[in-house]
């Protein structure tokens, strides 16, 4: 058999049905009532209780483009499901929502189409080629492939496969030998829409229509429990609490939410949500030139990685997870080249223990080095990139696009001055003013590390000025330093408020709309009540309307 039969008719419903479609019925970001399964709307335990949050009156959320799944949440699925890693790099790059992935707009085309077929192909042959480690019986006895189809297809589609199904995924390789059987069989699953696609289509029987608030049913939020806080499908746990219903219940629910918390799988994809907000996704191609930071290679990005990934998941997941520790903490997790360009000797400490950082110089994520090496020039550092980053990111109020007209290429270093006199024009010129004073007073006082983020006083024999200044926030004023801007940021309910709203385009793969309005409130008192413990918002996020119903259309 070639597997060329029913994967390829699916796969050109991808193209000519699927791709482009916006999913009102079934977005990315409706939000279900749980609790009572009352389209009638009101979250009624959304948030409130001893913490003194208020709940909203009635549902009211926004509606949602219909979402593919990232190349990461592809490539975590197809592990979890099967154990292959998955080359995703081989398909088209994802949209973005901000800085966070979502494949919500463009159709698809028929390359994609080919990409995910060639894709699902080359995951399916390796699959079958350890048969007995993926098929929970054996293959030649009667019933087998079905029964592995079931079981397979019940995690995969996220949800329970009917009789029918069942019957032709299993037959797809006729009377094949069962290798054979269950490859096709991966395949054509791994190319249906309800692999590919976060669906919410459902309807509760109360004649809801269009525009109607509506709750997503058991399985649709298992799902997006899942996609939340593991970036991957469900386990049999969760589909087992949709299917008995039991997850409808809010105490299930978010007894659920903790349990995938405590799993190794939360740890990654809350490591992908910071490295996605402080916008590091090219890290892992980044170069530099080679004549100007000699010290940068393979092992010093990847060590720039592990730090913040490892530091973003320990502090939320297993330290205080306070918003605070995040922008501030004295200390960080090194290794190997780190030790070196951050200028501290390695102690006995083993991998994975914090490591004190030198005072006045780093603390929490602004100051690392993947931040740092991520917003900068291939030849010299990036005080607009960082300055920019921090306004858009961690303040929600990104600047306006530079005029058409104007060079956007950045002037050459100069031997005899410093970066920082180089760039003044930005503020000099009235054409760039308007922009730059935003920008720029936040940047330039990055110039205390250079383009890998090497921690500099000097440079070209010139003395570093790091100074910088705040407008337009809640905390405005003069600073001396990113360890202090970093200490006005995380004292500022401006920055408090973005944290919330990036944590809800990360979580539902959308802009927020007017009628999240309360879901958002919520929101900002549960982060306020709390403490700024961002672990504590995750699940305050699960008990949002945003988060328990969508929209239909």
């Amino acid at each position: 058999m070639t597997g060329n039969r029913l994967p390829w008719a699916l796969a050109l419903v991808l193209a000519s049905g699927v791709g482009g479609c916006r999913d009102g019925g079934g977005g990315a970001d409706g939000e279900t009532n749980g609790d009572t399964g009352d389209s009638s709307g009101g979250s009624g335990d959304d948030g409130s209780g001893d913490d003194g949050v208020v709940s909203c009156p009635e549902a009211s959320v926004g509606s949602t483009p219909l979402r593919r799944l990232t190349r990461a949440q592809y490539a975590n699925a197809v592990r979890d499901l099967l154990g292959v890693n998955a080359d995703v790099m081989a398909l088209d790059g994802d949209e973005k929502v901000g800085p966070f992935d979502s494949n919500f707009s463009a159709p698809v085309s028929l390359v994609q189409v080919s990409q995910y077929r060639a894709m699902a192909e080359e995951v399916s042959t390796v699959a079958a080629g350890e048969l007995n480690a993926i098929v929970p019986c054996d293959p030649s006895a009667s019933g087998c492939v079905e029964q592995f189809v079931a079981s397979f297809g019940r995690r995969a589609l996220r949800r329970p496969l009917t009789d029918a199904e069942i019957e032709t995924y299993a037959s797809l390789a006729g009377d094949d030998a069962p290798a054979d059987r269950v490859r096709l069989a991966i395949s054509a699953i791994l190319q249906s829409p309800y692999f590919l696609y976060h669906l919410e289509l459902s309807l509760p029987d109360t004649g809801a229509g269009a525009g109607d608030v509506v709750p997503l049913d058991s399985y649709e939020l298992a799902s997006r429990l899942s996609f939340f806080l593991w970036d991957s499908v469900p386990d049999d746990a969760l589909l087992d609490a949709a299917q008995d219903g039991s997850l409808e219940d809010m105490d299930t629910l978010e007894a659920q939410a903790e349990r995938l918390l405590h799993d190794p799988r939360a740890r990654e994809a809350v490591a992908a949500f910071h490295e996605q907000w402080l916008g590091l996704d090219e890290l892992e191609a980044l170069s530099k030139d080679p004549a100007v930071y000699p010290a940068f290679d393979i092992e010093l990005r990847e060590a720039m990685r592990t730090e913040t990934r490892r530091f973003s998941s320990t502090v939320v997941l297993s330290g205080d997870g306070k918003l605070e520790t995040l922008l501030t903490a004295p200390y960080s997790y090194l290794e190997g080249p780190l030790y070196e360009l951050y200028g501290v000797e390695p102690g006995d400490e083993a991998i994975g223990e914090p490591v004190a950082l030198p005072p006045g110089q780093r603390a929490g994520l602004l100051t690392q080095a993947s931040f740092l090496a991520a917003h900068a020039h291939t030849n010299q550092s990036g005080p607009i990139q960082r300055g920019a980053t921090v306004r858009s990111n961690l303040l929600c109020t990104p600047p306006p696009p530079p005029p058409p007209d104007v060079n956007a290429i950045p002037p050459d270093p100069a031997p005899d001055a410093t970066t920082r006199e180089i760039f003044e024009q930005h503020t000099n010129d009235p054409a760039c003013s308007g922009c730059h004073v935003l920008i720029d007073g936040i940047g330039l006082a990055f110039e205390g590390y250079d383009g890998i983020g090497a921690y500099r006083e000097l440079q070209n024999g010139l003395a570093v000025d790091q100074s910088g200044n705040l407008v337009g926030t809640d905390v405005d004023g003069e600073f001396e330093g990113v360890v202090e801007l970093a200490t006005m940021l995380a004292d500022s309910e401006d920055v408090r408020q973005c944290v919330t709203r990036q944590w809800f385009r990360y979580a539902f793969g959308r802009v927020e709309a007017d009628q999240d309005s309360c879901s958002l409130d919520v929101l900002d008192q549960a982060f306020e009540s709390s403490g700024h413990d961002v672990r504590a918002l995750l699940l305050h996020i699960i008990r949002t309307d945003a988060f328990r119903y969508r929209t239909a259309q």
